[in-house]
Parts: structure tokens; sequence; C-alpha cells
């Protein structure tokens, strides 16, 4: 049996858009004499549609163009997720269509609700307990999560429906690593059912969730077959020799027996795709390039301004959104003070030039000395303190903001997570703008992508000088991020523990760590939730990013002794 896996980039509510691409994905299948086309999860309306799923017009609309989809499968069996049901009572379904016709439904069984799931919210769960007969194989249809636990509905339909191939259609979101985890799970999955396996993920960037494709074949014996490209649209095509019939289903799984297209005539035995995986570091910059690259063009901008401090941030947040959009649709504003640097500007214009970017330079010495003259008074008697730190900060995100709102360009800031993570940020200034590209990208890990951005060729496109240089936001006379914070190769590991593994302060401790360090990191973590939730959407690279995935109150006195 020919299967093509459809890796499509949706975009969420974009009906039309995404019917077109299912049309033409069936049309690809069809032209090369695939049986089986099978498309994402909720590939009809995009993932996740969230409340637009509270809207019955947005059902009745999404039923519409799953019909004209449909219409499309003369000749071949298609797979399609779509929202299906009545507000109220509204299932994560797969549409199973041949021959022009809808012949019947599958409704996921095990609805996530962790991390960045809620699907309990919107969904009815399905029983899973349902089968398919096409061409004398049994066919096991499940969606996402169903699959990844060894109980799941994939297990029942193989176990006691007789499948002999399950396919799985996900929008499944990545972060570093997901997708040897998912590759592991699905090998497991085809051994222990002793059925081949067919998974299909969507790829593509929605608001702070990026989809990395990687879809999967895997022969019964939990073997590879063919694997698909990462972050980018692919149709996976592989011929599957199906394990012997099995059992006919038990009377508590239902089949449905589909109808009996013959088979393309001439269809010599196709070659699969088998694409390696990228490495670590590639992986974790192609998600943030493709990330930035969908957030801006779906969102209708063609252009983003990034403020060029000369800094390490903000040469890789340049970098990406070159890589992600081309040199010409990037602007760089370099905006001195009294307590910049001359370096630092070289090291803005040196990347401008490496990057092929224009840089425009704006001073802020003239506004700052506007801004604290007219709180002179205020201020009288009082000793400088990070209350003027942060106008310059301010001064730059309001020039930031102003060149947007009169050109229409998105601002890309420029935080890192572990400054978001304990509050080094300020609020209406550097966290000024539309889109946080490196906001889920620790501070180490933006040296090591610095650096393997440079390798790709043979000149450095982020200068030496700005790689070696420390760390510093230039506020104040001769700063330094060590002066308010531990070093990053301590801080950072200290935060992937608390954030991202939940781990207490006892526990932390017991890895090596002061303890008194711990609780300090601890504590200005905590008391710095209310800047993060004012802080733009950014790209989820690790485990557990701020925003949708961490959700802690604002309002909050529990802290560890």
């Amino acid at each position: 049996m020919r299967i093509a896996l459809a890796q499509m980039n949706p975009t969420v509510g974009d009906l039309p858009g995404n019917c077109q691409k299912i049309v033409t994905r069936i049309e690809e299948a069809r032209r090369v004499k695939a049986d089986i086309v099978a498309l994402p999860e909720l590939a009809i309306c995009g993932y996740p549609p969230e409340d637009l799923v509270l809207k019955q017009s947005f059902l009745d609309d999404c039923r519409e163009w799953l019909n004209r989809a449909v219409a499309a499968t003369a000749g071949i069996v298609a797979i399609i997720g779509f929202p299906a049901g009545k507000l109220g009572d509204v299932a994560n379904a797969a549409a199973v269509a041949a021959d022009g016709r809808l012949i019947d439904t599958y409704h996921k069984a095990l609805l996530p609700n962790y991390g960045v799931f809620d699907e309990m919210r919107y969904f009815k769960p399905g029983d899973g307990r349902q089968v398919f007969g096409f061409r004398g194989t049994t066919i096991g249809i499940s969606i996402c999560e169903d699959i990844w636990h060894p109980s799941g509905p994939p297990s029942v339909q193989a176990r006691e429906g007789g499948a002999q191939l399950l396919i799985n259609i996900s929008a499944s979101p990545y972060h570093a690593g997901k997708g040897h985890e998912r590759a592991e799970m699905l090998a497991s999955r085809a051994s222990e059912c002793g059925a081949a396996v067919a998974y299909v993920n969507t790829v593509g960037g929605q608001d702070e969730l990026v989809f990395d494709g990687h879809s999967l074949v895997f022969a019964a014996d939990g073997s590879l077959v063919a694997r698909a490209p990462q972050f980018e649209e692919s149709l996976l095509v592989a011929d599957i020799e199906a394990p012997a019939a099995k059992r006919p289903p038990a009377a508590s799984v239902r089949r449905t027996v589909l109808p009996n297209i013959a088979p393309p005539s001439a269809r010599p035995v196709v070659q699969p795709l088998n694409v390696p995986s990228l490495d670590r570091l590639a992986e974790i910059y192609s998600a943030v390039v493709l990330g930035t690259r969908d957030y801006v063009r779906k969102n209708g901008f063609s252009k983003v301004l990034i403020g060029l401090s000369g800094g390490i941030d903000s040469s890789l947040t340049a970098a990406i959104a070159v890589d992600a959009l081309g040199p010409d649709n990037v602007i760089g504003v370099a905006m001195p003070s009294p307590y910049s640097s001359s370096q630092s500007l070289a090291d803005a214009q040196d990347l401008s030039r490496n990057l092929g970017i224009e840089l425009r330079v704006l001073p802020v010495e003239d506004v700052l000395k506007a801004y604290l003259a007219a709180l002179s008074g205020e201020f009288a008697g009082r000793e400088p303190d990070v209350a003027e730190e942060n106008i310059q900060a301010r001064i730059r995100g309001n020039l930031l903001m102003a060149l947007s709102n009169k050109f229409g360009w998105l601002v890309l800031t420029t935080g890192n997570k572990s400054e978001l993570a304990v509050g080094y940020c300020t609020l209406y200034g550097d966290m000024a703008g539309g889109f946080a590209v490196i906001k889920d990208i620790p501070k180490t890990l933006v040296y090591e992508l610095a650096a393997w951005r440079n390798a790709q060729q043979e000149a450095d496109v982020i200068p030496a000088a700005v790689i070696a240089r420390p760390p510093t936001a230039e506020l104040r006379p001769n700063q330094l991020d060590t002066d308010s914070l531990p070093p990053y190769a301590v801080l950072d590991p200290i935060l992937q523990a608390y954030v991202e593994e939940d781990r207490g302060l006892d526990e932390i401790a017991a890895r090596g760590f002061d303890r008194d360090l711990v609780r300090r990191v601890i504590r200005m973590v905590d008391r710095n939730e209310y800047k993060r939730r004012q802080a733009p959407p950014g790209v989820k690279i690790t485990y557990k990013a701020f925003g949708r995935d961490r959700r802690l109150p604002i309002t909050n006195r529990y802290a560890e002794s």
C-alpha cells in the first residue's frame, strides 16, 4: 500500500488558503499514485484554533471548506483533520474521505491538557475504538496525543481491532530534542502493536509555537522506513508492507469499510525519502528562523526593525531575521547613549555590513537630557539609580515604536530567556515590540548559536568582538551584567532547574549550587512574573517556555525558606 504524508504549513483561520493547500497535496499524492494521503491534525483550520472553536460560524465554515476538500478525493483515500460538531459537542476529528465522499470520521480520544495544550477546554473526546478496512488491510487512524500512550487508541486498534497499519495525524509542537523523543515513541508503538506506523506532522509557526514536521514511517518491527525533512513542507511517500492479517475486530471495535478503489497500474516501488535529522544547534536555529518568518508574514508584515546595541543578543536576533526574511527586509537602528562605547557602535556597523542590512543611527543623548530636565524637580536630592538607567531603554523603545508606526515595520525585541527570567529587562523599553525572537533562548545558548551561525560560512557574520566582550546593558559607566547577576554559566542551570524542571530550593542546592544564590535567583524569577505577562510572544524552544507554557500567579506570596 502506498501512503503519502502531506507535511503542510497551514495558517490558523485561513480556511480557503488551507483548503487549497490540502487539495494541492491530494493532487500531488494522486500523481505519485498513492492509495492514501494523510494530512495533519486540524489541517482545515490550523492548530491551535483556540477560542475560534467557540464560534458556531467558524465550525460551519470549517465544514463547508472540508466538503470542498473531500470533493477533490476522486480515486484516492484522504484523511483530513478538522473540528467536527456543534457548539458544546465539538470533536478534534479526522475526516476519512474517498472517491469524492466523506465516508466516516474519527474523533480524537486523548485530549492533552498540560503545557501549551488545553484541548479539554474545546473538545469532547471520542472512544478511539474504531478501525477501517481497505483492500484487505485493517487500518487504525488516530490523532496526535492518542499515539503517545502505550494503552491509547492505536494499541487498542491493533490489539482488539486487528489493525495492521496505524496512521496518526498530528500537530505536535517543537521543543529541542522533541524529534528524537517522537521517533523513539513511534518505533516502540510499531513494535509493541506489530503494525506499521505512518505519522504526519504539521509544519510552520503559529504565535509562540513552531511545528517541525519530521513526519515518519516505521515498519511493524519498529525499523525506520522513511523520514521527512524538518521545518519545511514536504510530501513523504512510502510503500508500506503491512504485516499479515490479524484476527477480526472485537465486537467493541467499530469497523468501517472504505470503497475498494483499484490500485493504480504500472506502479514501480518508490524509493522512500530518509532525510537525516538536524543536529542540536542547527535544529534550534532552524526552528527560530521558521517561527520568526511565519509570525512576520502570516501577520501581514514585510519588514522588521531591530535595535542594534552592538551586543550578542541583538546581533543574533538580526542574523535570525535576515535568514528568515532576507537582508532587504531587516532594518537595524543603533541608538547610542552617553554610556555607549565607540566599540559598540562600530560592532553594530560591522554586523550590518556583514548581514547586508540598512543601519540607521539615532543618538539618544539629547532626548535623555530633556527627560532628566523634566524630572529634575521630582528627582531633586536623590542619587541617580535604575530610574535614570531605564529612561534610556524607554527612549529607545519609543524611537523604535515611532519608526514602526510611521513605516509599518514590526519591531523585533532582543531579550533572551535568562534576562526575562530574572527581570533584567525594562518594561516599555527593551521589551517594547511585536515579537521576541530569542525569548526562550538562555544566554549561554545565545553564545552557542552565534558561534554556530558564524561557522556556517567562511567569514564571521557576528563580529568576533561581539562574542568576546563581556555582556553589558551600557546604561551607566563601566556597567556589566555580572554587577547584577551571577555569571550566566551559573545562572542558566539554576533557571533550567527552577523554570523548566519545576525543582525546588533544596533540590537545586543539592546539585552543588550555593543555597543563598539559589534562593536569590528564585526570588528574582518569582517577583518578575508581572513583566513576563507584558512581554511580546516569542518562539518556544525549550521544554517549558514563559507564556502559555508556564503559568504562575503574579500576586503570589509563596516562597521557599
